[in-house]
């Protein structure tokens, strides 16, 4: 069965974005790029509300400066491209992507189908992975924690929501953001 994981770029203050709804500071360096990219290799599949959609689907032609891309912006380029994307809004119109269909709205038991594949899957967007979160599908979490507290903003798991997780890996980068990646524990193990 494939895992569903939730991965995010937070603030060490938990935040995704800040209190006016940016995220400019959570641009990975081409090392935590690079360390991203060997993480999604294996995704067959994004789940995104539209937000992060608008915001991921840049991906598609990514824009080329006069120095170029990087090795690893290209790289998550080329990963993001082939893998297919699911869109779920009320309000998009049509995807504008490749390899991505729009569904009107979640539903657990779809996304526990999916789980049924070869190839991981990962939910992007704090508002869809919570109700991911709160319907038990969620399998993995990796949280970047940047070298930055924004004092608020929207959180990295939702309100009211507890887990309990199991530390699977930690890793540091020299520019001083660190990654956490968490299993999920099954509901009957979490502490209510």
């Amino acid at each position: 069965m494939a895992r569903l994981i939730y991965s995010a770029i937070a603030s060490l203050d938990g935040y995704i974005e800040d209190a006016a709804g940016a995220f400019d500071w959570a641009a990975p360096d081409e090392e935590v790029l690079a360390f991203i990219n060997d993480l999604e290799r294996p995704i067959g599949t994004y789940l995104y509300g539209r937000r992060m959609y608008e915001t991921m689907r840049n991906w598609e032609t990514p824009s080329r400066d006069a120095t170029g891309q990087s090795g690893p912006e290209q790289d998550y380029a080329d990963i993001w491209r082939s893998a297919d994307k699911i869109v779920y809004s009320h309000t998009l119109a049509a995807p504008t992507t490749v390899h991505t269909r729009l569904e009107r709205s979640f539903d657990p038991a779809d996304v526990q189908r999916l789980k049924q594949s070869r190839s991981d899957l990962s939910i992007g967007g704090s508002d869809l992975a919570g109700q991911a979160l709160v319907a038990g599908l969620v399998d993995e979490c990796q949280v970047f924690l940047g070298p930055i507290a924004i004092g608020g903003g929207k959180p990295v798991f939702p309100l009211g929501v507890r887990l309990r997780l199991e530390l699977l890996d930690e890793h540091r980068f020299r520019g001083g953001t660190v990654c956490l990646r968490y299993a999920v524990l099954p509901a009957d193990e979490a502490t209510t």
